[in-house]
């Protein structure tokens, strides 16, 4: 079964944002990557190098506070309205499939349902309504039993 989480946008404070979240929620960020440490690395100055690419921040029971710095110099320009997404997270690549083709269906998609460069099987767009989803499945979050 899908589960929707918010994921946040911020500009360049990324990481500023979730060490207040993490003082007010608690436990421990499962990663936080640097744009520096991806392939997009080469494409920012050494001071972006270091500013969030992908945060994540357990919150609860099953629920996970995600955040990026969006950054200019790769094309995000931030207003209210855009600083947020829903990310879904499925139990397999049909399930997203399934899902990213009939939410996106009259919308834009942005990142077409592929394999990435951190292993997730992920795709991103704007729904007909305005509202920006992300669908990943990622085998390796799966819990093993």
């Amino acid at each position: 079964m899908a589960t929707i989480n918010p994921y946040l946008n911020f500009k360049g404070n990324t990481e500023e944002a979730f060490n207040f979240y993490k003082s007010v929620f608690g436990g421990e960020f499962i990663m936080v990557q640097r744009f520096k440490d991806t392939p997009e690395g080469e494409r920012v100055s050494a001071e972006e190098g270091d500013k969030i690419m992908h945060i994540s921040l357990p919150i609860g029971k099953g629920n996970i506070l995600m955040g990026t710095d969006a950054l200019e110099s790769m094309g995000h320009k931030l207003t209210a309205g855009n600083n947020f997404q829903l990310s879904i997270g499925t139990d397999s690549q049909q399930e997203a499939d399934a899902i990213f083709n009939a939410l996106s269906a009259g919308g834009q998609v942005e990142v077409p349902l592929g394999r990435m460069f951190w292993g997730a099987y992920f795709g991103m767009f704007t729904d007909k309504f305005g509202i920006t989803w992300m669908v990943s499945f990622d085998e390796n979050a799966l819990p093993h039993s």
